[in-house]
């Protein structure tokens, strides 16, 4: 054995111990990478169209690592795979075809979902309960009882929640929004919202042989909505307007539109507290009858909802400045602002600025905000009790519609005042084992 000099003894022991610290800078988080232990492990449930969308922004994020997904589709987990293995330029990605074995996962932080309607309260209640942190598509209910389900379930298990209504992190929108609340309008008197005609079917697509299973699972599929034959149409895509899988026109677009009327009223917190469906003296009760029927077609029908301070929320489908898909208008006795998808904002008067980024919705930014709420542990701009309170404004809307005649809302005891039917649909028949 070789005799140390004290020198030498303490050179080698230096570099002994520096020699392990020699390592990639991917491992260090150094020019600009994302150390592993900075990175949130993601999982998704049920990506389809609009999921990929959201897929992809999720992953442009480096601090983000993406590793599975499930969907009863194979052909859509499979698309996931792909697209997942061809970013990151391996094969890592895992494939399920029950949402369980994503969330049994003890190194998924967050999950995207993405499914129908008929899946987003299940599977983000689901995934509050497994402990994960949840951006979820909109509609995020179908039921008033939904609804407050997912906000109380994400206030007991501690969650990070962002609904996917990514206008309100569009500069557009907010700008509008500001304009609301800070009394630039003069004191609000009106809030309209750009929804699509209400009407759902009850009707049935033909029946078709069911697919393998593995194909896709028609009964995984149904989850709790009622049994029907299967028929490939639903599964491609053209589930929307049959009842049992949808919500309604008012809340396709209003999931949108009223949550951002929502917020420029501040009522993230509450929801209107009188409902009166399209009538045929409507002009006559509520708005200057030549300014009203310039907004309204009695044809697609909507709701006018009240405030407990008097502020009217409009549901209409028509009568807007072209401004671009999910256009919101607020007024006031000062003035009146309106804007939509294409960017641009519109004013009563050249003394409104408007010193906005033209970028009609941004979900990057969107996105953003729910990665750093979930490592801050803030609370997000969709947040989970703002998306229940928007829904039951949408869902309450659809009932009178429904009904043909005016609701009265109690939003502390979250029911229909002196009316037992309309009561009885703030929710439906869940198919078993599905509950919430």
């Amino acid at each position: 054995m070789k005799n140390w000099n004290r020198r030498e003894f303490l050179s080698a022991s230096v570099f002994g111990a520096l020699a392990p610290l020699v390592l990639p800078a991917s491992v260090l988080g150094l020019d600009g990478e994302v150390a592993p232990s900075n990175r949130l492990t993601m999982g998704g449930i049920g990506i389809g169209s609009r999921g990929s969308e959201d897929l992809r922004v999720f992953l442009s994020n480096k601090d983000v690592h993406f590793v599975c997904d499930a969907d009863c589709q194979r052909s859509r987990r499979e698309a996931v795979r792909n697209n997942v293995n061809n970013t990151y330029g391996n094969n890592d990605c895992v494939i399920y075809s029950d949402m369980y074995e994503v969330l049994g996962r003890q190194d998924i932080d967050i999950v995207l979902i993405t499914t129908g309607d008929r899946w987003h309260t299940m599977a983000s209640i689901e995934a509050a309960k497994a402990g994960k942190d949840i951006y979820c598509e909109k509609p995020c209910s179908l039921t008033i009882e939904e609804s407050q389900a997912l906000s109380d379930t994400i206030a007991r298990y501690g969650r990070v929640y962002q609904a996917g209504t990514q206008r309100r992190s569009s500069g557009n929108f907010m700008t509008a929004i500001h304009y609301a609340q800070s009394g630039m309008l003069g004191e609000l008197k009106e809030v309209h919202a750009n929804t699509l005609a209400p009407a759902t079917t009850q009707k049935w697509l033909p029946a078709q042989p069911e697919p393998d299973k593995d194909e896709c699972d028609w009964d995984r599929w149904l989850g709790a909505c009622p049994w029907r034959p299967y028929n490939s149409a639903y599964v491609g895509g053209g589930w929307r307007n049959f009842y049992d899988f949808h919500g309604g026109g008012i809340l396709e677009w209003g999931s949108h539109t009223i949550d951002l009327c929502q917020l420029a009223h501040q009522s993230d917190w509450t929801a209107p507290v009188h409902y009166e469906p399209w009538s045929k003296n409507i002009s006559e009760t509520y708005i200057d009858g030549v300014e009203w029927n310039k907004f309204v077609s009695i044809d697609d029908g909507g709701v006018v909802a009240t405030y407990d301070d008097g502020v009217k929320l409009v549901m209409r489908t028509s009568g807007w400045l072209g401004l671009g898909s999910c256009s919101v208008r607020f007024e006031g006795t000062e003035g009146w602002v309106e804007t939509g998808d294409s960017g641009q904002i519109r004013t009563s008067s050249e003394s409104l600025p408007t010193t906005y980024q033209n970028i009609g919705y941004d979900l990057a930014n969107h996105v953003r905000n729910f990665l750093d709420c979930v490592k801050t542990r803030q609370t997000t701009r969709a947040h989970a009790t703002a998306a229940a309170q928007s829904h039951i404004a949408a869902h309450a809307a659809y009932i009178a519609w429904q009904l043909g005649r005016p609701l009265d809302y109690d939003p502390v005891k979250n029911e229909f005042i002196n009316d037992e039917e309309a009561n009885r649909m703030r929710s439906r028949a869940r198919r078993q084992p599905w509950h919430i």
